[in-house]
């Protein structure tokens, strides 16, 4: 009995046999997989190759992309320089046109073109310039006995108040004409003009306009510059009073603003041949101030005469004006004492303690037969000697 106690009996090794197969199997596929099929490693491979040319086309598209956007930014400087280059010489070009246009203003006056004879431009609260043509010696001889100051009275609103008065006025087709030599006998006598570097001609107006600013500022540098018809009452310390009022605002631009119909038809008067531009049949022009007087700051008639040579001329010179206005930062101060009636409209207003500053009729385009009639206007509408000399500027 002791001699078999260590011996297993014959009918557990069916069991340990079954037990350790099982056993076996479980371990074998647990740390051992079997070898892959050729067909198996090759799709593998050819996975590893696709992946491998995607992540190099992904590469190479990255870094192409970034040069395109390095290129595209070099353009895009290089179009900034270009455009900025562009920038600097036109302005180039207008201040040599400017200065140019001095020049001519100069050697017009007898003084040397050398630019160590031009004297400087003398101070001025506003310069007043009184549009006026070869046939109208009636009509300043009417506007010298009312409202414009003559002989030492000019010369002294200029010392005391800064006011300059010029009848403005270009030359004639012909040089030395006797419509010139007109005009210089009555400067000798009057010495109340301004002589421009332009032809005169009543299709000629806008022209005439970009000159008169450019003239004024390269020999007055003032707050104000002023363009005035020969045909127009003008109440000057009532009007000096106003313009003291905008001083310190850059860029007024002031009159009675309207806007009126473009006329496309021929043969009428302030025709537009260049209707087409303001769109379809009945439009009207943008905003501007009528032509018969209006005034405007230092800035805007320095843009008018540094950019001379581009501003566009219409038909229309105040149609001129306000287009040559329209993108800039500019204040249109619509002022309807710059355009009363004549008597009984404008002496009503005085009446009432609202003395007008400029009175002609509507219908006339100014003061319906203004030699005969604006002594008239004057007494009725007048503001009186004194108001002009004590006005606060």
């Amino acid at each position: 009995m002791k001699r078999n106690s260590g011996k297993i009996s014959a009918k557990w090794i069916p069991i340990f046999s079954v037990s350790f197969f099982f056993f076996g199997m479980l371990f074998t596929n647990r740390l051992w997989a079997p070898p892959e099929s050729n067909g198996q490693l090759m799709s593998r491979q050819r996975q590893e190759q696709e992946l491998q040319i995607i992540s190099e086309d992904c590469t190479t598209k990255k870094k192409k992309r970034e040069q395109d956007k390095d290129v595209m930014g070099e353009v895009h400087k290089t179009h900034d320089a270009i455009q900025s280059l562009d920038k600097s010489i036109s302005m180039l070009q207008m201040e040599l046109a400017a200065s140019r246009s001095a020049q001519e203003v100069v050697k017009s006056d007898g003084m040397s073109d050398s630019l160590h004879d031009e004297q400087p431009k003398k101070k001025a609260f506003v310069v007043i310039g009184i549009n006026t043509a070869f046939s109208s010696r009636k009509r300043r001889d009417s506007v010298r006995q009312t409202w414009m100051p003559q002989g030492d009275k000019l010369v002294q609103l200029e010392k005391e108040k800064g006011i300059v008065i010029r009848f403005m006025i270009g030359h004639s087709a012909t040089s030395n004409s006797i419509l010139d030599r007109a005009i210089d006998s009555e400067e000798s006598q009057h010495k109340d003009f301004l002589r421009l570097e332009h032809v005169e001609g009543y299709h000629e107006l806008s022209a005439k306009t970009k000159i008169f600013f450019s003239t004024a500022v390269a020999k007055w540098d003032a707050d104000f510059y002023v363009k005035v018809d020969d045909d127009v009452h003008v109440n000057l310390g009532v009007f000096a009073a106003t313009l003291a009022r905008h001083r310190s605002k850059p860029r007024v631009y002031m009159g009675c603003m309207k806007s009126g119909p473009v006329l496309a038809q021929k043969n009428v008067k302030y025709h537009e041949p260049e209707f087409w531009k303001f769109g379809e049949d009945g439009s009207k022009y943008f905003r501007h101030a009528t032509g018969q007087i209006y005034a405007i700051s230092k800035d805007l008639a320095t843009y008018i005469s540094i950019n001379q040579p581009i501003l566009h001329k219409y038909a229309n010179e105040d149609v001129s004006l306000g287009s040559w206005f329209i993108g800039l930062e500019v204040e249109h101060i619509d002022d309807r004492n710059m355009c009363c009636g004549t008597p009984p409209d404008c002496e009503w207003k005085a009446q009432a303690g609202n003395v007008c500053v400029a009175s002609f009729d509507w219908s006339c385009s100014g003061i319906c037969k203004s030699v005969e009639k604006l002594k008239f206007v004057h007494e009725r509408c007048g503001e009186g000697d004194e108001a002009l000399w004590s006005a606060l500027l």
